[in-house]
């Protein structure tokens, strides 16, 4: 009889831890990154009335089997669904990040690494990548020239001094292209645009004039114009070097006179050397390169625009000039599939900042709830290296805008509160039963 009743308030127990599950993942069903749990009960110790006998040959008799009565039940287990995707959803937010595959994302909070599949992250006044509780989001720094280094994790940060600024750069060559119409003799200007090498953007007037055709040529001579720094004018003085040649019977240019024998060379015309500075820091030698090889001599109006840079073919011999630059001050950061922290600059600029690191774990379901969307490692989840992987190695990827949401199923979860409600049910009825039992035995004596 007493057994009846442990029995029955063992199932009470169990009932309600399941109770307790199913009522926490339903209040986290909107809750980002949330991983449902599920508890599996067993049943408990039982006390053997008689053990098992096997058939006796001698006495003829047959087997009998064990008789046991079981003491109730207890929780099993109760497991979290970590490797369930959840809904994604659409944010817009470039900090919102929704993490593809069995990964985690990888935080620092206090000096303690956790993980975490909750991606709404946020930008603290130090310019951190951080989560809505204040962790550090964790990943892999660059080096100078941009290129991420796969060591030890450390935290990332958006903004800072080191990445506002990105350097200037003098141009080493420039492109012309358009039509110098082959029926006008009249004096034909165009300007060349370039930058030096701390950044100060240059505009030269050139002087395109119709000097001769002859054994099937047309040429053009170049002269110097004006020269301005930063839209204002200046005392520096421009001579361009080489002529425009044409085929006087098709109109194309010359090649390769025209894509390697022009340049324009610079002077200070000052009578103080107050251009000095400038020349030095246009380029070696004050001179910048002519690719006019895009420009023809057609019966068409008269139309010539400069591009910086000179296009190669793209191979290590022929890369190409460069273009130049100014300074870039940072205008966003973004993130790229692969973790990539890209900033874009006001001068075209473009480089990496950082790249948010993940982890997996040999047995994910051996993670341990730390609140605040936050799992730590245990001694059955295998350990986290320090490290961490690229997402894209694991098959994976991150996608900026958008947010993993709750994986649990509100259909199921309904359907183990009735379960649930029902087993809580007749548990409590054993018990009450039980009683009535013993309160027929205890009135055996009236």
């Amino acid at each position: 009889m007493m057994r009846a009743l442990f029995s029955g308030v063992s199932g009470i127990k169990t009932h309600q831890t399941r109770m307790d599950v199913s009522g926490n993942n339903i209040a986290n069903v909107n809750t980002v990154g949330f991983k449902s749990q599920s508890v599996n009960f067993k049943d408990v110790y039982y006390q053997t009335t008689q053990t098992a006998t096997g058939p006796n040959a001698e006495t003829g008799k047959g087997g009998t089997n064990a008789m046991q009565i079981g003491l109730g039940s207890s929780v099993g287990s109760i497991s979290t669904a970590v490797e369930t995707q959840g809904a994604t959803e659409r944010t817009d937010n470039p900090y919102d990040l929704c993490l593809s595959g069995n990964s985690f994302f990888i935080v620092s909070n206090a000096g303690s690494t956790f993980f975490t599949r909750a991606g709404d992250f946020k930008v603290d006044e130090a310019g951190a990548l951080v989560t809505s509780g204040g962790a550090n989001v964790m990943g892999w720094q660059v080096d100078d020239d941009g290129n991420v280094v796969k060591d030890q994790v450390s935290a990332l940060h958006v903004t800072s001094p080191e990445f506002t600024y990105t350097s200037p750069a003098a141009t080493q060559g420039v492109t012309i292209s358009g039509n110098i119409m082959n029926s006008d003799t009249s004096p034909q200007n165009f300007t060349v645009f370039f930058y030096d090498s701390v950044g100060n953007e240059y505009q030269a007037s050139i002087t395109a004039q119709f000097d001769s055709t002859a054994n099937g040529i047309s040429t053009y001579n170049l002269t110097g114009g004006v020269v301005s720094k930063n839209g204002e004018t200046t005392d520096i003085t421009v001579t361009p070097n080489g002529t425009l040649q044409f085929n006087s019977n098709t109109g194309v240019a010359i090649l390769p006179d025209m894509a390697t024998g022009l340049s324009l060379t610079f002077a200070d015309g000052s009578a103080d050397g107050a251009h000095a500075t400038d020349i030095a820091n246009i380029g070696t030698n004050a001179t910048i390169q002519i690719n006019a090889t895009a420009v023809t001599n057609y019966k068409e109006s008269t139309k010539i625009e400069s591009v910086r840079g000179i296009k190669g073919d793209g191979s290590p011999n022929n890369p190409g000039v460069a273009a130049g630059k100014a300074a870039g001050k940072m205008t966003s950061v973004g993130v790229d599939s692969s973790g990539h922290l890209v900033a874009s600059y006001n001068n075209g600029d473009v480089r990496y900042i950082g790249q948010i690191a993940v982890t997996t774990f040999p047995n994910a379901a051996g993670l341990e709830k730390s609140g605040d969307n936050l799992f730590s490692a245990t001694l059955n989840s295998g350990t986290f290296d320090g490290i961490g992987v690229d997402v894209s190695s694991t098959g994976g990827s991150i996608t900026s805008g958008y947010l993993e949401m709750s994986n649990v199923d509100l259909s199921s979860e309904f359907t183990s509160l009735i379960t649930t409600q029902r087993g809580y049910q007749a548990s409590s009825r054993i018990i009450t039963v039980s009683d009535t039992l013993l309160e027929e035995l205890i009135n055996l004596k009236r």
